[in-house]
């Protein structure tokens, strides 16, 4: 499987009522091809360990990667 991993920042109204509730304005998202995965990070130090995660779960699977 093949995909693109971005972090994304949210921003006001977008971001989690329970990060609101804490005082949060702001939190970051992965996005695999676009589309949200798993939950909102409240740092983007933590959005970027989840998408380095993400990344070395992808290249794991390619056929063509060396194990």
């Amino acid at each position: 499987m093949q995909g693109k991993v971005d972090v994304a920042v949210m921003i006001g109204s977008g971001v989690p009522a329970n990060l609101r509730s804490m005082g949060r304005k702001v939190c970051w998202v992965v996005l695999l091809n676009g589309e949200r995965r798993g939950t909102a990070f409240s740092s983007r130090d933590e959005a970027e360990e989840c998408r380095a995660a993400w990344l070395a779960q992808l290249n794991a699977e390619r056929p063509d990667s060396l194990h």
